[in-house]
């Protein structure tokens, strides 16, 4: 029982963990917009960094976990095109469409999802104390993304995009169970999951334009880019992945979003930006879910 407990507690803090470096992106994104690329392929050289990165620590680390088994690469298929791929082209479709606020909150019905299709998949029960989390994550994310201030803008395709990312991110979660079911390691889901998207990205990608870009960059940008792919991907995806070893896929999703929480702290500390009051109250609902999620007795 105490080695459960702590398993658990060792699961639910590498999600956390990864929901905080998760809130770290929009910091990195700033600075690379600002160097003339757009979010599709900043997209795309984030996984491409990534799985370059993730191949070389493999091969130097346990080669022996490169190899994956073929009747398996629909999974890797799955977390790569159906997962990353797809959630990052509804987002920053949803953004174009009705902007940041409404596509952030659409991101986070990605729980929902989660638990909805785990119950079915996984055998994972909806227990009243986590529909109660989920309520409060939900609501908390939509305070603190600032949906309801005066410019944000609910159309049609925003929200169907909306809805699609939460939808894409939310099959990382069931796709990386699979993965984990199949025995593989966090390295490998990670290694494969990036190698594919980058693979798949290729065809929404302007190259000439990320030429141009990062030669005018330079060093500097480079940089930014592998600071980039390490802080918010890299660390992030492995944390998490080996997180949903110990906790069970509702859980970790619900946990994981402290992300938008995060950000906004990040924002006070490092841009002296501070959020209202209503942003606030976002934060504390957010933090108070996933205490009420880990906290109370649990029948023998």
């Amino acid at each position: 029982m105490a080695k459960s407990k702590s398993s658990a507690a060792l699961g639910g803090l590498f999600v956390v963990l990864a929901g905080c470096l998760w809130g770290t992106t929009g910091l990195f994104i700033k600075e690379l917009n600002m160097a003339g690329l757009t979010s599709m392929q900043i997209c795309e050289l984030r996984a491409a960094i990534t799985a370059l990165v993730m191949l070389l620590l493999t091969v130097c680390i346990k080669p022996s976990l490169l190899r994956i088994r073929l009747r398996d690469i629909w999974i890797f298929l799955g977390s790569g095109v159906g997962s990353i791929l797809f959630f990052n082209y509804c987002y920053f479709n949803a953004i174009q469409a009705s902007g940041m606020a409404v596509a952030a909150t659409l991101l986070y019905t990605s729980p929902v999802f989660v638990m909805l299709l785990s119950l079915p998949l996984f055998g994972e029960k909806i227990t009243g104390r986590k529909v109660v989390s989920l309520i409060m994550t939900v609501a908390g994310c939509v305070l603190v993304s600032g949906v309801f201030a005066a410019g944000s803008s609910f159309t049609k395709e925003g929200v169907l995009y909306g809805i699609g990312a939460g939808f894409g991110y939310a099959l990382y979660s069931i796709f990386t169970r699979y993965a984990i079911r199949h025995g593989y390691e966090s390295m490998t889901i990670t290694t494969y999951t990036f190698l594919v998207a980058t693979v798949g990205g290729v065809l929404l990608t302007d190259f000439g334009e990320i030429v141009t870009a990062t030669v005018a960059g330079g060093a500097n940008l480079w940089l930014l880019l592998v600071g980039y792919a390490v802080v918010t991907t890299i660390a992030p995806y492995l944390l998490y992945t080996n997180g949903l070893r110990h906790i069970e896929n509702s859980k970790a999703a619900v946990m994981a979003a402290v992300e938008p929480a995060c950000a906004t702290l990040l924002q006070i500390v490092v841009l002296r930006t501070f959020p209202g009051p209503v942003a606030m109250v976002g934060i504390l609902l957010v933090l108070t879910a996933i205490v009420v999620l880990n906290t109370g007795r649990k029948r023998r």
